[in-house]
């Protein structure tokens, strides 16, 4: 019998040498995975070695999306996890492993539908201006927003720029997203300023004896590249400073970026391109307008304002 457990290693395996997955890709399918193959063994009191690929069924998926349902776990969560599952069984039957894929007919949770969360400008414009200037940390803290903001890049992305992916001179930078895709996004003058200040005096004085080779961007005061939750730590930082208890994470400017965009005149592909999304939907969450733009597009077009 060939067991579970071993697929999902060898699937894993697949995903990091043949598909090039980033390891946060590669941390979920293990999880989910490992879950799925963990919820059968409580089910029906088998030993791991007992479970066999034919309980990657129908049936035994649906009652695995309905045990997480009782469990009261979001239906974003439940459809990632689904996900997870659906790419395990395509894998297993390009490998001749499955004869038919046993997922086909099995229907993704119906999703809420949430707009995503953004700061309106005047609260943006406090955020960027909150740190201070004239110390080494707040100037890499001043080009970490102003970049976020400017760009729309993820965090990861954001922590893994080197020096020499930042082009002040061309105004924009190189990023490697999802799937290791490159792709150029625009850094505008107000954060081309504020890299330029913190590469030529913040960053150098960051810079330790031991680190003097380092390529990372944006450095921690060890000298070492910055780390995403660093990141997250900097901006509830300002965040309290400016907004008391509002917090917010590192998505929210990215939120804020597609936002703006939009609702100042960009069209939807431009913007799928700087974010980075492979799928256009993907990218049309962000096309809710505020209710400024809402009255101001009212007050320009309807003949009885």
């Amino acid at each position: 019998m060939m067991s579970i457990y071993s697929e999902i290693l060898r699937f894993i395996d697949y995903m990091q040498v043949e598909k090039n997955a980033s390891a946060a890709t590669i941390k979920n399918y293990k999880g989910d995975l490992e879950q799925f193959a963990h919820f059968i063994s409580r089910q029906y009191g088998l030993e791991q070695e007992e479970i066999g690929i034919d309980f990657l069924s129908h049936k035994v998926v649906r009652e695995y999306l309905m045990y997480l349902q009782d469990q009261g776990l979001k239906k974003s969560s439940s459809a990632r996890k689904l996900a997870s599952l659906r790419s395990f069984a395509r894998y297993l039957c390009k490998q001749n492993i499955l004869d038919d894929n046993p997922l086909a007919l099995v229907s993704t949770p119906k999703q809420e539908r949430r707009l995503p969360r953004f700061l309106y400008p005047a609260e943006v414009e406090a955020l960027l201006n909150a740190p201070d200037r004239g110390t080494p940390l707040g100037q890499r803290d001043k080009a970490i927003l102003e970049t976020l903001y400017a760009s729309g890049l993820r965090v990861s992305e954001l922590t893994s720029l080197d020096v020499q992916d930042v082009y002040l001179y061309g105004d924009f930078i190189k990023v490697k997203g999802k799937g290791d895709k490159e792709r150029l996004v625009p850094l505008g003058s107000k954060a081309r300023e504020a890299v330029h200040i913190y590469i030529e005096d913040g960053r150098s004085k960051l810079l330790k004896p031991g680190h003097l080779e380092e390529k990372a961007l944006f450095l921690n005061w060890r000298g070492s590249r910055l780390t995403d939750r660093s990141v997250r730590n900097i901006l509830d930082k300002y965040m309290h400073e400016v907004a008391g208890n509002l917090k917010i994470s590192p998505h929210v400017l990215r939120h804020t970026f597609a936002t703006h965009l939009l609702n100042n005149g960009a069209d939807l592909r431009s913007v799928q391109e700087m974010l980075g999304h492979v799928k256009l939907s993907t990218t049309q969450i962000y096309t809710h307008l505020t209710r400024e733009s809402i009255k101001k597009i009212y007050d320009n077009t309807h003949p009885r304002r």
